[in-house]
Formats: C-alpha cells, structure tokens, sequence
C-alpha cells in the first residue's frame, strides 16, 4: 500500500474491522445472506469511497481491512457500515427480522486496529531523531571528530 495525497496532507489510514452480529449467531452460514451481505458492504464502500483491501465474510463475523479518507472518523464509517448493511438485509431477508426481534443486527462493540506499513518501534525511532536534538551517539561522534571541548565537558 502506498500513502495518498489528499487536499492538505499526505498519509494513509487503513484499519482492519471486524463486525459480529448480536448474540454472534451464525447468520452467515446461509449462503445467501452471506453473498448479499458482502455486496452490500461493497456497495456502502463504493458509495462513500472507501476502499476495500479485504473482506472475508465467515459464519459469525465479518473481516474489513478498510481505507478512508481523513475527513471520516472511524465511528462514522462503522456507523454507515452496520447501519446501512442491517437495513439492506433486514429488507432482503425478512426472517432475520424473527431472530433480530429488537432491529438490531450488529452487537453494539467492534473491533479495529489501526494497520500500517511500519512497527512502532520504527516511529519511535524516527520521531525520537528527526526532532532536531542530536542524540547521544552521534553528539560523541561530532566531539571526537572535532576534537573540541564543550564546556559541560568539564
């Protein structure tokens, strides 16, 4: 993946959601219900142009790994994602309505994790060096290059 330029600022923001449906009954074992439900989130995605890296849709659960724009709030598109797939499925399959009594397809917790090209390790790393101080490494280095004193030295 490689990072994007949007009108003032550059980066990427992916993240890897998963969705269970409430009481995590097995609804997706029904092969139909399991096919609408992954073209329906494609077509939530499409429409609200987010891009889809991944999508695995299992018994009971589904697996995104998401990239958006900055101006959406992860909330807000897990929002448009339970919300718009539980009324598209409620309305193509009437019988979930028996199991889902209350009108509620999705458990109200989520999972995400932020998912990106480097380790923390390596952002610590960089912002700990680019942040203008020297570090101590290369502070000695520059002294026994040069020879000179500083005056804490003493």
């Amino acid at each position: 993946m490689e990072l994007r330029s949007f009108s003032h600022g550059y980066g990427q923001i992916t993240y890897h959601i998963v969705l269970v449906p409430k009481y995590r009954y097995n609804i997706f074992y029904n092969k139909r219900i399991k096919k609408d439900c992954e073209l329906i989130l494609s077509i939530i995605c499409a429409k609200n142009g987010y891009k889809i890296h991944a999508m695995e849709v299992v018994d009971d659960h589904v697996h995104l790994f998401l990239e958006f724009h900055p101006s959406n709030s992860l909330s807000e598109v897990i929002q448009y994602l339970k919300g718009g797939s539980s009324y598209s499925l409620f309305k193509l399959h009437p019988d979930l309505k028996k199991r889902y009594w209350g009108g509620n397809l999705w458990s109200s917790g989520k999972f995400y994790r932020s998912v990106g090209n480097v380790t923390a390790d390596t952002i610590k790393h960089y912002i700990k060096e680019s942040q203008g101080k020297p570090s101590e490494e290369s502070r000695l280095h520059r002294f026994m290059r040069s020879k000179q004193r500083r005056l804490d030295d003493f």
